[in-house]
């Protein structure tokens, strides 16, 4: 079973699609790939080799845009694929503040003074 990406954007309420979020590799998650037998373990070989390692140590978390969850389920011998979209945004300010971090204008017409936005 699969879904058809103009299917997936068209059911989002708001979609973040763009170029930069292709231009890195996914960060990838493997789920329940903790068993023994062979067919398993080579799988996860094979999900690991496809992209490269991260180095956690020296990796920039605004260069990571993207996450892969793969999951296996034992039962029914299944892959699950979710792939997401990572964003980083700032916590614990104010709402304003956060809107002219993140480059979002606000609009400004009925505050008096920079002060009230912040």
């Amino acid at each position: 079973q699969y879904s058809l990406i103009k299917d997936v954007v068209s059911s989002l309420k708001r979609h973040r699609m763009h170029e930069q979020q292709f231009t890195h590799h996914p960060l990838l998650v493997l789920s329940n790939f903790g068993f023994q037998q062979i067919q398993v373990k080579l799988m996860a070989s094979m999900f690991q080799n496809m992209f490269p390692s991260i180095n956690v140590h020296r990796v920039n978390v605004n260069s990571i845009k993207r996450c892969l969850l793969v999951s296996y389920d034992a039962e029914t011998q299944l892959l699950d694929f979710r792939h997401y979209s990572v964003k980083v945004v700032p916590v614990g300010v104010s709402k304003g503040l956060k809107k002219l971090l993140q480059e979002k204008f606000p609009n400004m017409s009925r505050l008096e003074d920079i002060s009230e936005l912040l």
